[in-house]
C-alpha cells in the first residue's frame, strides 16, 4: 500500500491516516507532498480526484478522506479490531469521531496544527467551548475505561487516531486542561509513533505561513 500525505508539521488529516497504519503495524509506503507547492495538485491527481491528502492506494484502489481510510483499514486489515470490542463503546467511539470529523471549527481555524512550534493565541468563546467540551469528554472516557489502559477506551483505538492532531494542537498552544485530560495528552504524546511523527515534523524545512498563527513563546 501507499499513503500520500502532506507536510507532517502541518497536515492534521495526514496524521490520522498515517497513524492508523503505523500504530496497527500495517506495512505501507509513505509518499509526502509539500502543501501549497506548485506540484502538489498535479502529483496528487495521479492518485485521487479529491485534491486533498491523505490518500490510501491499495493495488488499483484509491481511498481518500481520513475516516474512509480508517474504516477501510479496519475492515480489510484489522478484522474490526480498530474500534473498541464492546459494542456500546464501539458506538460511542464512532459517534465522537464522526462528531469531531465534521466539527471543531473553532479549534481547527484558530489553532492550526504546527507540531514543532510553541505559540500562544487568544481563543474565541466558541473555541474555548470546544476545548472545554473535549476536556470533559476525554476525562469522562478515561474515568470509565481506566481499568483497561490509558487511552480513551482503555486500549489504543481509531478514536485515539482521530484526536491525535488535537493533542498536538493543545501542546503547541499551551492549552490548560484538567488533570485527566492532561494525562491523556501525555499518554498520546509518549506513543512511539506520535514521537516519530513529531521528529519528522521538526526535521521539515518548509514553512506554511497560513499555519504560523499566534505569538511565539
Amino acid at each position: 500500500m501507499k499513503l500520500i500525505i502532506g507536510n507532517k508539521n502541518y497536515s492534521s488529516w495526514s496524521l490520522r491516516g498515517w497513524l492508523a497504519l503505523k500504530a496497527f503495524n500495517i506495512p505501507f509506503e509513505e509518499i509526502k507532498l509539500s502543501l501549497f507547492s506548485e506540484e502538489f495538485h498535479s502529483e496528487l491527481a495521479k492518485y485521487s480526484p479529491a485534491g486533498k491528502v491523505p490518500v490510501l492506494v491499495d493495488d488499483d484502489l484509491s481511498v481518500w478522506d481520513s475516516l474512509a481510510i480508517c474504516e477501510y483499514i479496519n475492515e480489510n486489515y484489522l478484522d474490526g479490531t480498530g474500534w473498541p470490542e464492546d459494542k456500546n463503546s464501539r458506538a460511542i467511539a464512532r459517534s465522537i469521531v464522526a462528531d469531531m470529523h465534521s466539527g471543531l471549527f473553532g479549534i481547527r481555524n484558530e489553532m492550526p496544527m504546527n507540531c514543532r512550534a510553541k505559540r500562544r493565541v487568544e481563543l474565541s468563546n466558541n473555541a474555548q467551548k470546544e476545548v472545554a467540551n473535549l476536556d470533559a469528554l476525554w476525562s469522562d472516557l478515561r474515568s470509565k475505561h481506566a481499568q483497561n489502559g490509558d487511552y480513551l477506551f482503555g486500549t489504543f483505538s481509531l478514536a485515539d487516531v482521530f484526536f491525535a492532531p488535537v493533542v498536538f494542537r493543545f501542546s503547541t498552544y499551551g492549552i490548560t486542561l484538567s488533570d485527566a485530560a492532561s494525562a491523556y495528552c501525555k499518554t498520546m504524546l509518549a506513543h512511539p509513533d506520535m514521537q516519530a511523527w513529531f521528529k519528522d515534523s521538526v526535521a521539515e524545512v518548509e514553512i506554511v505561513s497560513q499555519a504560523e498563527t499566534g505569538e511565539a513563546v
